[in-house]
């Protein structure tokens, strides 16, 4: 209900923002944006076809640039920030935080993140390059390095003061991190700890020494689990020596967990999960024929193996009418065991130990399955077509199909992984090509050996 009064929302101001902007209203165009937040201003600049987004760009006011391109997906803004005088861009980015800073520097292309950098300062550059240093999807990269470290002999009074002294505290801090001096993590004081502790006190009396930290290089999915799996709202980072480098937070974990959802979504259809619906056509057309070239070759090898039986075909016509049933249910069952095999990856509930029992799960149920639906099928072809062997012989082409759709479901995910390729991505497109040349070579040829 919230999303769909945000959503109406925001379009009422995408649609004020157009008919200012074709009546040349330039100034309420400019005044408009000034009153909503950055956010809201993304996702308008995101609804927009492109010339319009240029135009609303321009009006708004550079102060705001940065909090603004940190909230557009990569497309989008890539598309902006190459428009942009490099010395322009680096005021944008200039308070961003690292995390931030990290994810926008690293979606840009080679030429235009050369150009940004050269125009930084040393301090600003330096900060950048190590924003980059840790590797896309590592804990590392979604970090920030705002974190407040306490020293363990300290009071508790002296710690207040200082606070006090200080301000303000960084966004979504609940706790605070106790180092010695070398750095090194030693513990943990969640600030409500801190707020009713003695002020006598020392750090070293309140902190907690079993603190939890992430491994600087930790993958980004696995440090979305631990945020799960023990409803952490922040967590510290910690690089091979066990030294402080920053936190996460739990407004980094949604991130995550909202990129990988539109991942998947968006890999089943073979697109990039953060395509800008209104790219230029010919931008669009260049990345959408990639995988309908693929899919192409894997309807040829379909088509190949059913012209190997053209023979047969031109024999006995049912055939060719009967011919989908088959890879289209092995199609199904695939998929069906390929979605869940992933998911329980993702989760991080499939691994080594138990992918054998998986998989002969899996087996079992395809079996079963094929079993069944084989039996209803070669029941509704024997009556259908009057032919007994029809009937039979479609029966094992399922059999053989709904094991051989288990079989590929289970095991592709986990052969893909090794090869560090996305079985989201490319998953479903192999499998259909196992489903689809097995299934009509047990039908076709069991059907040339028994019928022709």
């Amino acid at each position: 209900m919230a999303e769909a009064l945000v959503s109406k929302y925001v379009q009422t101001q995408l649609r004020a923002l157009n008919a200012a902007l074709i009546n040349g209203q330039f100034v309420s165009v400019r005044k408009l944006l000034l009153e909503l937040p950055p956010s809201d201003v993304a996702h308008i600049l995101e609804s927009s076809p492109s010339r319009t987004r240029d135009e609303l760009w321009e009006l708004i006011d550079s102060d705001f640039h940065g909090d603004i391109l940190e909230e557009l997906s990569d497309d989008v803004r890539n598309g902006i920030i190459t428009k942009m005088l490099p010395a322009n861009v680096v005021d944008a980015l200039e308070e961003m935080d690292t995390d931030d800073l990290a994810e926008t520097l690293s979606s840009l292309p080679e030429p235009v993140l050369a150009d940004i950098l050269d125009s930084m300062d040393a301090q600003d550059r330096v900060r950048a390059e190590q924003a980059l240093s840790y590797g896309e999807e590592t804990a590392g990269f979604i970090m920030n390095t705002d974190t407040i470290t306490l020293r363990p002999d300290v009071t508790i009074d002296v710690v207040l003061r200082y606070i006090r002294l200080k301000g303000e505290l960084p966004e979504n801090t609940d706790t605070f991190y106790v180092v010695n001096r070398t750095d090194n993590l030693v513990g943990i004081v969640p600030v409500t700890r801190l707020l009713t502790a003695d002020t006598d006190d020392k750090v070293s009396d309140v902190m907690d020494e079993e603190s939890e930290a992430i491994p600087v290089h930790m993958p980004d999915d696995e440090v979305a689990s631990l945020f799960e799996r023990y409803n952490w709202l922040s967590a510290p980072v910690v690089d091979e020596k066990h030294r402080l480098v920053g936190r996460i937070t739990i407004d980094d974990v949604v991130d995550i967990i909202r990129e990988d959802a539109e991942h998947s979504m968006m890999s089943m259809a073979g697109l990039d999960d953060d395509e800008d619906t209104f790219a230029p056509v010919m931008q669009s057309t260049k990345r959408r024929s990639v995988w309908l070239a693929v899919n192409l070759v894997t309807a040829l090898m379909a088509a190949m193996v059913s012209d190997l039986f053209e023979a047969t075909l031109s024999q006995m016509a049912v055939l060719a009418i009967l011919n989908t049933i088959v890879p289209s249910m092995g199609g199904v069952a695939g998929n069906q065991t390929l979605t869940l095999v992933i998911r329980g990856m993702a989760l991080g509930h499939v691994n080594a130990s138990n992918s054998r029992w998986l998989i002969s799960k899996e087996m079992s149920i395809g079996f079963l399955n094929g079993a069944i639906w084989a039996v209803l099928i070669a029941s509704v072809i024997a009556l259908w077509k009057q032919d007994y062997m029809l009937g039979i012989i479609i029966a094992f082409a399922m059999m053989v199909n709904m094991i051989a759709a288990a079989l590929a479901g289970a095991t592709l995910p986990m052969i893909m992984k090794r090869l560090k390729i996305d079985p989201a991505l490319a998953g479903s497109v192999i499998l259909t090509t196992i489903t689809d040349v097995v299934g009509i070579f047990a039908f076709l040829g069991t059907a040339t050996l028994f019928l022709i």
